[in-house]
């Protein structure tokens, strides 16, 4: 019995000393590279649940630790680190960033990331040290050529909006356009009168990455408006730690690359000399003026952005930039200028629990814009025997057109330089947008969090269009020999307004029980769109057509939800479902239900691939889902109603005027286009991930078309109008790699390359009638009268061109007038016209290549594009000789396609214009980009390090096209701005 006392008063007394054995353990977590504090690290016993997080000075506390346990430290982006428990007080850890960047990398994945690693769907992304150099103007450029499955066409004019498809679009006449992600806030794509682009507002220096998510089973979370895949834009924040400085600055030199073939002066005269008549001869002029020359010119481009983050009182991550940018165009008069400030607090609460980002932009832009069609176009077709100038001319000065009389003719060019000149058209826009969100881990339960987010989208512009009273293009209500002539000018101004209003509120789940992980995340999403503008008319104009137009509010409502289960990070399963609801539709239609499921394997994971060196990374993925397209025109098309008419429709009975009332066209049935998509792909990664890419194969199919199409007599009371007619299928593959190619402590050498190809083809449109060849479709081209070269036909790719089939003689050259009978009916017309070719390519291919040594840098990067083809409009329209002979009282140019076949009249009325002669090859190599650099670290100044920079852009074109350029984004190649060839230098310090 003793025994048995001194055993349990043995185990009293052991008690106390086994609570003492379970010490508090407190310590700080450092970045290795920098010594700064890293808020949000998890700290966690090795196999328990029991776990804290640092907070925001990298602090944490962790009670009852029993020695000997095995303490992790784990935080995205960095290697975990494992340390032993031997009864410390405190400690530092230091954590490694972990170059397995495959691995960590994260991804916006939509209210939401998740490691690169983890996920399911098709989801690239790029971050700021690896984008496009050289002059970027607008956001668009500097991921152009770098993801596969995303192809960025840019224009020629300054601030140019870039056209922007990923894997090929989806529909035929709703908007194309992806969805756009700024910080949380989904983008508009409308833009007000007298701006570029929905993008041009954003300075590129404050972007720190592009996420795109391209397959449907990644963007099903963002529904109706992800048909056109998604792209997240994430921008610079502060971060914790010293106020540091970056300041950059660049200076371009923007040089004309290239001009459009046209016969010169002597060649002209040559020409008129052969086959013009006396009287056209006599209007032959003694100058030798190169039109183009004196419409384009050298400009200067800057580029200035300053920066400064850091923490206030060493608690508040806050970041603030200033940025301008002045680009003058190489066309004379045209300009983009943008001011832009931006700032983002992002303070964490409530140890670790509350974090709070607030975003706040504003941007200033002036725009000085040109009539660039029709200035270009008179630059192409003017007599260049004529001068810019004429002594006595009452336009100026400068040399026009007359007839005998004196009085101004209609048809002929004006002088291109005296439009430069006498046509002033600027505008001026602010926007205003931010950005508030809140995220709440609950201090009871903090596996939940809860996330607010509200934006407000702000875009206003003014402008004005003044025309001289000089100019031959003013109003002139007489004829000059009538005693009453005068010369008006013409005057009109603008304003316009732009709004959009965004909330998502949702809740997050997220649970690791052992080797099972759960993310559920479910939310509601508002946005509310609206516009209001103004327009005086021509106000130097009788009866000025002024219009105020408050365009109907676009709402967009939704409910969502997703699900990331993963086990062992070996399988993978992610979920999506989205119900959208837009006000264009009925009651009947307005709700879309969409939807998406992912499953990935990642094979590296398993026992016979873990830690292998050679295959180090290899995951497979297979995804399915849907998603809506709603965005047109029409915002209430479903509705019957009645509108006042114009100042065009209006009766006057005695002295009053009165307005009529007409019934619009409708359709009540209109619903939403949808899109199913299916993803296979492969993730892999060689030699400790030193080789890494991916490979992807998707099939999806649009059905239920939005498409704005032509309507029969009498079935509607419109004649053309959107309905939902038929479907498109789109496959195609996608491939990536990407590879260290030389990597050592002075040398490295890394190398990106992807390519993609697409087929794209109409299923159906709808009911169709015998003989229904499709809906014509794109503008109008120059020459003739509303002729169209595409159309939309089933089995063909969207756009296709229609063209008349040409004959050529032995010599290879076209025979004028000469066409194929298709039908065999012993006549040419329209039945004859076939589908030859489309403007989107089959392949399109980028490379990038970044050298370092020692401390300097060589990047350059390369697209390729490869199957596309392009109507030549400009040879269509003045390539034969009576262009240039059309009237006895004036000359117009010809283009030098002329020589090469000799045309001289239009045959058949327009046909000639529509043959297939002008379909041409437009496959190219461009390398886009040269640039070179080096760094002082701190040789130079003490207190920053420098960075100089030179290169070129638009560097060099191989192409078998004889136009301007074979890159057009409708493929019309018709008086286009040409992209500018660029000189740059610049600097950039970090203080």
């Amino acid at each position: 019995m003793k025994t048995i006392y001194k055993k349990l008063l043995f185990l009293v007394l052991l008690f106390p000393l086994s609570i003492l054995a379970q010490n508090t353990l407190s310590g700080t977590v450092l970045d290795k590279s920098s010594g700064q504090p890293i808020p949000g690290v998890n700290v966690n016993v090795e196999g328990s649940t029991t776990g804290v997080s640092t907070d925001f000075d990298g602090k944490f506390q962790m009670p009852n630790v029993k020695k000997g346990a095995k303490i992790v430290f784990s935080f995205i982006g960095y290697a975990n680190t494992v340390i032993t428990y031997n009864e410390q007080k405190t400690i530092t850890v230091s954590l490694q960033e972990d170059q397995n960047v495959l691995q960590e990398v994260v991804v916006q994945v939509g209210y939401g990331t998740v490691k690169k690693k983890d996920a399911t769907g098709s989801v690239s992304q790029i971050s700021a040290k690896e984008f496009n150099k050289g002059q970027n103007v607008t956001p668009e450029s500097l991921i152009s050529g770098r993801i596969s499955g995303v192809n960025v066409t840019g224009g020629g004019s300054p601030g140019a909006k870039a056209d922007i498809r990923i894997r090929g679009g989806s529909s035929l006449n709703a908007s194309n356009e992806p969805l756009i992600v700024l910080d949380g806030l989904p983008l508009s794509n409308s833009v007000p009168s007298g701006s570029t682009s929905v993008l041009s507002t954003i300075d590129p220096n404050d972007i720190e990455s592009f996420t795109v998510l391209k397959d449907a089973s990644a963007a099903a979370i963002y529904g109706s408006r992800a048909a056109n895949g998604v792209i997240v834009i994430t921008t610079k924040k502060g971060s914790k730690g010293k106020v540091k400085v970056n300041f950059s600055s660049q200076v371009g030199i923007n040089t004309v690359a290239n001009t459009i073939d046209v016969l010169g002066a002597d060649e002209f005269r040559a020409l008129v000399n052969e086959k013009g008549s006396d009287a056209q001869k006599a209007l032959l002029g003694t100058a030798n003026t190169n039109w183009q020359d004196e419409i384009f010119h050298t400009a200067l481009t800057t580029n200035n952005n300053i920066s400064v983050s850091g923490a206030l009182f060493n608690k508040l991550p806050v970041r603030l930039s200033v940025g301008n940018v002045d680009n003058p165009g190489i066309l004379r008069n045209t300009s983009f200028e943008r001011t832009t400030t931006s700032i983002s607090l992002n303070p964490v609460l409530f140890d670790n629990h509350l974090k709070i980002d607030v975003s706040g932009n504003l941007s200033f832009g002036k725009n000085q814009f040109q009539d660039e069609g029709g200035v270009i176009g008179s630059a192409i077709g003017f007599d260049p025997t004529q001068s810019v100038y004429e002594a006595g001319s009452r336009y100026g000065g400068y040399f026009e057109w007359l007839e005998p009389n004196g009085n101004l003719p209609l048809l002929p060019a004006r002088n291109p330089v005296a439009r430069l000149n006498q046509d002033e058209r600027r505008a001026t826009s602010t926007r205003k947008w931010g950005n508030v969100r809140l995220d709440y881990k609950l201090h009871f339960f903090e596996d939940l969090r809860a996330v607010v987010e509200a934006g407000i989208d702000r875009f206003d512009s003014s402008g004005f269009t003044e025309v001289s009273t000089q100019s031959a293009l003013g109003y002139q209500p007489k004829a000059f020999s009538d005693p009453g002539y005068v010369n008006l000018g013409n005057y009109s101004n603008y304003t316009d307004a732009l709004q959009n209003k965004n909330l998502n509120a949702y809740f997050n789940y997220s649970k690791d029980l052992g080797k099972l992980k759960i993310d559920a995340t479910a939310g509601y999403n508002y946005q509310l769109f609206q516009k209001e503008k103004y327009q005086s008319g021509e106000t130097r104009q009788p009866n000025p057509n002024e219009d105020v137009a408050t365009d109907p509010d676009i709402n967009l409502q939704s409910y969502f939800g997703r699900l990331n289960l993963g086990y062992d990070s070996r399988y993978l399963l992610t979920l999506n479902y989205r119900r959208d609801g837009t006000s264009r539709f009925s009651k009947e239609n307005r709700w879309g239900n969409f939807g998406g499921a992912a499953l990935a394997w990642n094979l590296s994971e398993e026992e016979f691939l873990k830690d292998n060196e050679t295959l180090s990374a290899l995951k497979l993925r297979v995804g399915y889902g849907t998603t809506g397209q709603q965005d047109i025109s029409a915002q209430y098309d479903y509705l019957q109603r009645v509108t006042t008419g114009t100042i065009n429709s209006q009766y006057i009975f005695g002295n009053t005027i009165y307005s009529t009332a007409r019934p619009e066209g409708y359709n009540e049935d209109i619903k939403w286009e949808e899109l199913a998509e299916t993803n296979v792909g492969i993730d892999y990664g060689f030699l400790n991930n030193r080789i890494t890419g991916s490979i992807n194969y998707f099939d999806k199919k649009s059905s239920d078309l939005l498409a704005d199409i032509a309507v029969p007599d009498g079935a509607n009371l419109r004649n053309q109008g959107f309905f939902n007619i038929g479907s498109v299928r789109t496959k195609g593959v996608e491939f990536s790699i990407e590879s260290d190619i030389v990597k050592t402590d002075d040398l490295t050498w890394n190398v990106a390359f992807n390519t993609t190809y697409i087929d794209q083809k109409i299923t159906e449109l709808g009911i169709t009638v015998p003989g229904f060849q499709g809906y014509l479709a794109g503008d109008n081209i120059a020459g003739g009268n509303g002729n169209k070269v595409q159309i939309n036909s089933v089995g063909f790719t969207p756009n296709s061109f229609l063209v008349y089939e040409q004959l050529y003689d032995a010599e290879k050259r076209p025979i004028q007038g000469a066409y194929v009978d298709r039908n065999e009916d012993g006549k040419i017309d329209t039945a004859d016209r076939y589908r030859y070719q489309k403007p989107a390519a089959d392949y399109t291919f980028g490379l990038f290549s970044t050298l370092n040594y020692k401390k300097f840098d060589f990047t350059m990067n390369w697209r390729a594009s490869l199957g596309n083809y392009i109507f030549d409009n400009v040879s269509s329209n003045l390539g034969y000789s009576d262009a240039g002979l059309r009237r006895q009282t004036d000359l117009s140019n010809v283009s030098s396609d002329y020589f090469n076949t000799g045309f001289t009249f239009e045959d058949n009325g327009t046909q000639r214009y529509l043959s297939d002669y002008f379909v041409k090859d437009a496959s190219f190599i461009k390398l886009d980009n040269v640039t070179v650099g080096y760094t002082f670290d701190k040789t130079l100044l003490k207190a920053a390090s420098l960075r100089f920079t030179a290169g070129v852009q638009n560097v060099l074109i191989l192409t078998k096209y004889g136009g301007l350029d074979p890159e057009k984004f409708n493929g019309i190649d018709n008086n286009v701005y040409p992209r500018a060839r660029t000189f740059l230098i610049g600097v950039n310090a970090n203080f």
